[in-house]
């Protein structure tokens, strides 16, 4: 896999952990946050949460799953927009870092654009940052013109985390060079689709024939093939999470390439931003 740092030069993991869906229910929770915590053992340092999911739920399984250690985890945390405002922002913050159990969260993302001015939401990501609430911040479901309203070269926006996997190919177009030339890596949410129908296809199966693995590892390695791309598959099972290690050293050939562009063509033109 390609290494990936943030534009200040802090290095982050290329494969991380999702946790959309986790805390829903509490009779699940123990055996999700062991789950969590067998992919820190494995090298997957990297946990991707929010304050939507499961209303704070899965910010409290992340929290059991990194008791101990915080310090091995890159935490990746989110706002609603409606919480995105200078006065908002801050208590947002606070309540996530209250069911983390942690004093700081190491990126912090606009989950999506709602009322508030991206300016405006900037100016409280950055006292956030200047707090020490936070080390870095981004945005997530952000397009091409709503990056550049954030204005110049976008120096201090870690990352746009956006859905991307071979059913949804469009940040292809405009979206992923544009972050690219700002040194500005991608977060690709969904990594493996929705209800299983991707990893169902043909396709995939067959490029998994080919490379002796499984049609899910075919599809991380595909969102990891160029730099720039960080993905966060979840993972509710140990096997689950380790099918997903195993996307990490897998090359695929320019046969497979050219077999999945057939079967999932990418874009020739603009769309719109695909969002779940």
């Amino acid at each position: 896999m390609h290494p990936i740092t943030l534009a200040d030069g802090t290095p982050v993991p290329t494969l991380g952990q999702g946790t959309w869906k986790l805390g829903e229910r509490g009779a699940d929770r123990a055996a999700e946050a062991a789950t969590l915590r067998l992919g820190l053992e494995l090298g997957l340092t990297l946990i991707d949460t929010a304050e939507m999911y499961a209303d704070g739920g899965a910010e409290e399984v992340v929290a059991e799953a990194i008791a101990g250690r915080r310090d091995e985890v890159f935490l990746v945390s989110k706002a609603y927009p409606q919480n995105a405002s200078a006065r908002r922002l801050p208590e947002a913050c606070e309540r996530s870092l209250r069911r983390l159990k942690t004093e700081v969260i190491d990126l912090y993302l606009l989950h999506w654009r709602g009322s508030v001015p991206l300016a405006e939401t900037a100016a409280a990501m950055r006292a956030l940052q200047a707090a020490g609430k936070i080390r870095h911040w981004g945005v997530s479901n952000l397009d091409v013109s709503d990056l550049k309203e954030l204005g110049g070269d976008l120096p201090d926006c870690a990352t746009d985390q956006v859905l991307y996997n071979l059913e949804s190919r469009g940040v292809e177009f405009d979206l992923l060079p544009f972050c690219r030339d700002r040194r500005m890596p991608v977060m690709a949410y969904s990594p493996l689709g929705q209800a299983g129908a991707l990893l169902r296809h043909p396709a995939l199966a067959r490029v998994a024939r080919r490379q002796n693995a499984t049609p899910a590892q075919v599809a991380l390695a595909w969102t990891l093939r160029e730099p720039g791309v960080i993905s966060i598959p979840k993972a509710s099972d140990e096997q689950h999470l380790r099918d997903n290690l195993g996307a990490r050293m897998m090359v695929l050939t320019p046969e497979d390439l050219v077999e999945l562009d057939a079967a999932f063509p990418p874009p020739r033109r603009k769309q719109p931003l695909d969002m779940l």
